[in-house]
């Protein structure tokens, strides 16, 4: 599967570049008994419908084009926005998500709990800074970089 992201990034980087697009991410999974090969595309001002289509379409081509075919299998080619909930998987991702809401999963508990929301307030290299409520009280917490499964950013209700 590796081979294919990397097949893939290396396809839709100059895509995206030209554009004026961030790659956010790529995915190759199997759901059910179908396979999605699905690309997250964003930039600041949003990405529009028009956008991931034409992203879509010229990838589409350059993945036909390719002998042997890198994605022997059926697939579902996607290209969309990552979304309100958008991963934070790169550096960059994470300094944007500086002083916003974000939901941190860890491998393991801390204070008794494996998941965290709440406002990111400071980033170093190797550790997390989240001002979040435990019950009715404020709480901060340092999560070091190595214990976090999964950081996205999240939706305050």
């Amino acid at each position: 599967m590796s081979t294919v992201i990397e097949t893939v990034t290396e396809l839709v980087q100059p895509i995206v570049d030209e554009q004026n697009i961030e790659l956010v991410d790529i995915e190759f999974v199997k759901e059910g008994p179908s396979w999605f090969l699905r690309v997250y595309i964003d930039k600041p001002e949003g990405i529009k419908i028009e956008e991931c289509v034409a992203v879509s379409d010229v990838l589409s081509e350059k993945l036909d084009e390719i002998n042997p075919d890198p994605i022997p299998q059926a697939y579902f080619l996607e290209v969309s926005s990552p979304g309100a909930e958008r991963p934070l998987k790169k550096e960059k991702d994470f300094e944007r998500a500086v002083n916003q809401y974000v939901n941190v999963s860890l491998y393991e508990p801390m204070n008794n709990a494996k998941i965290f929301q709440g406002t990111l307030t400071n980033l170093t290299t190797d550790e997390l800074t989240i001002d979040y409520m435990d019950k009715t009280r404020k709480r901060t917490i340092v999560i070091p970089r190595q214990k976090i499964a999964k950081a996205r950013l999240a939706i305050k209700f």
